[in-house]
């Protein structure tokens, strides 16, 4: 029989959630917990590991998508992908983290066993030919929101027939010259948005086709505020101020959107046409069908996106394609584009814990069958705890938020000599969706996340309410301690 690696908690993923919650229990948590990150990559930092297309960077200000503990150094907004993995890296080596993680560690299969009160792992290590088995009091998902290994698949008609290269941003080729392109970017999401201006200096022309337009708001690559901060503070006062700042402007900015929708809209559309050229129009490009954070805003570092357009080496379109063919994209207007390249930033495919096929006792159950005890827990599921963040803020502080709130429970089960903790629904609920935002990807989420409901079933929120909650609130409310 092969022998079994024992810890107290395994969290799967050693991206931004896992790397978090890591600190958190090692710094927290009761002392003297044995923890293991496992990562099916050769590499932390999850997304920023895995996209390598042009320009990619956070689409969110880095002071509260960076890690609360660990700092962000300089005073940029936004940082590039690199900076990202750099930072990351940092960051666990200087908690002692890295010590931790062991690479390319797929988790295949957990099964929860009631008699042993532990779950089993078996995780396929690069280089084995067998299965190592692992096995934890607790698991612990740090694993995102989207399948690594699979985009969302768009039906584009025809684009079988394309003669050029066709490259989906999540599997972007190395080193791959686009130098004298044309090159037509499908999408009109985040990563759309970032590529385009970041390859005009080089393609011949870049054109982001488009079914229906986003809003783009441009932030700058650095505040006046921020620097102000930084110059006369001490570097963990000013940290701490200024992303106390942009916590507060991400709420009230989102809040004020929901809350005076057409208003909103006046100034995001005054906004827009300011920095346009006359040769494309607001309407129909840059007015969508919706209202302001009903879909996750685009963001563009000093107007980057808008400066691509006015340079004249890149344009938007808007239209529905008819077909593809071997050197064109017909559009049911009538009109054609001929590029060299097709980038298809169509968006991501949502999957639940990196595909783990999970059970209890051996019996596999449906993970959108049950419902999210404080999106952080399934319903009937023992000592297995999902992290997630926001859709209309950065993820880092919704993941935090869960993590904070396993250290209270670890502490609470140690009080209680409790050894296990399962969420069990009291009453019937109206069924609510984990994510709230209407893009065309987060649609899918009710077929692979968990349901929400009510009171301690509830989504996340917003940050300031849920880490709250987390911290002080109830959390013994239809929990069971055994």
């Amino acid at each position: 029989m092969p022998a079994i690696l024992d810890f107290d908690i395994v969290i799967v993923g050693a991206g931004i959630s896992g790397i978090n919650a890591a600190y958190r229990i090692q710094t927290q948590g009761p002392p003297n917990l044995k923890y293991v990150i496992l990562e099916g990559r050769d590499a932390m930092g999850g997304t920023w590991d895995l996209f390598r297309y042009p320009g990619i960077r956070s689409d969110s200000d880095i002071f509260t998508f960076g890690l609360p503990w660990s700092p962000w150094r300089t005073t940029d907004t936004m940082a590039t992908g690199n900076q990202i993995k750099d930072y990351l890296a940092r960051s666990t080596q200087s908690a002692g983290i890295d010590q931790h993680i062991r690479y390319r560690h797929k988790v295949e299969t957990a099964d929860w066993h009631s008699r042993e009160q532990s779950w089993v792992f078996q995780v396929n290590v690069a280089g084995q030919e067998k299965p190592v088995t692992y096995r934890s009091r607790f698991a612990l998902l740090g694993t995102g929101y989207y399948d690594y290994e699979m985009p969302l698949q768009t039906v584009i008609p025809g684009i079988e027939n394309f003669e050029g290269k066709v490259i989906h941003p999540q599997f972007w080729p190395e080193d791959y010259d686009y130098t004298g392109k044309d090159v037509v970017i499908i999408g009109s999401g985040a990563t759309a948005v970032t590529i385009l201006p970041s390859i005009t200096d080089k393609a011949k022309r870049a054109t982001m086709l488009q079914r229906s337009p986003g809003y783009i708001f441009s932030l700058p690559s650095s505040s006046f505020l921020t620097r102000l901060l930084f110059s006369i503070l001490p570097a963990i006062i000013a940290h701490r101020l200024n992303r106390l700042l942009w916590l507060s402007n991400g709420y009230l900015s989102t809040l004020f959107c929901r809350t005076f929708p057409e208003l909103a809209k006046k100034y995001i559309k005054s906004a827009t046409i300011r920095q346009l050229p006359p040769h494309i129009k607001w309407d129909p490009n840059f007015k969508p069908r919706y209202n302001p954070w009903e879909q996750r805003f685009c963001a563009c570092m000093n107007g980057d996106f808008f400066a691509a357009l006015r340079s004249g080496k890149a344009n938007v379109v808007t239209d529905k394609i008819k077909t593809v063919t071997q050197n064109s994209i017909e559009l049911e207007s009538g009109a054609a584009l001929h590029p060299d390249v097709i980038v298809t930033a169509t968006g991501l495919k949502l999957k639940f814990g990196g595909g783990i096929q999970f059970s209890v006792d051996g019996k596999p159950f449906t993970i959108s069958d049950r419902f999210a005890w404080k999106a952080t827990m399934l319903e009937d599921v023992p000592n297995l705890l999902f992290m997630t963040g926001y859709e209309d803020a950065s993820w880092t502080l919704g993941v935090d938020v869960s993590a904070h709130l396993f250290i209270r429970l670890l502490r609470l089960m140690e009080q209680k000599n409790a050894k296990v903790i399962v969420p069990k629904t009291s009453k019937t609920m109206e069924e609510k969706p984990m994510f709230r935002l209407s893009s065309t990807y987060i649609a899918t989420a009710g077929r692979v996340f968990p349901k929400g409901g009510t009171e301690q079933w509830s989504p996340k929120a917003n940050y300031f309410s849920d880490m709250a909650g987390a911290k002080w609130g109830n959390i013994t409310q239809d929990l069971c301690f055994m």
